[in-house]
């Protein structure tokens, strides 16, 4: 019987490229926010977290 599968070795693949991409710049992103945060810049900080957070994160998830 076959699966439906059309991929090869019926592996489904729940990222894509881009995906991955924008998820690989969320958390770039968040780490330069709390390296940001520790040295002492906190507004800097906040901005780079909340682009992290609420803008890269959810995007890498529904692209």
């Amino acid at each position: 019987m076959t699966s439906g599968n059309s991929e090869a070795g019926g592996r489904r693949h729940l990222l894509g490229s881009r995906n991955l991409i924008v998820l690989g710049l969320a958390l770039a992103t968040l780490v330069a926010g709390y390296l940001v945060l520790r040295s002492g810049s906190p507004s800097l900080a906040a901005v780079l977290l909340v682009i992290g957070y609420c803008i890269l994160l959810p995007a890498a998830i529904a692209l």
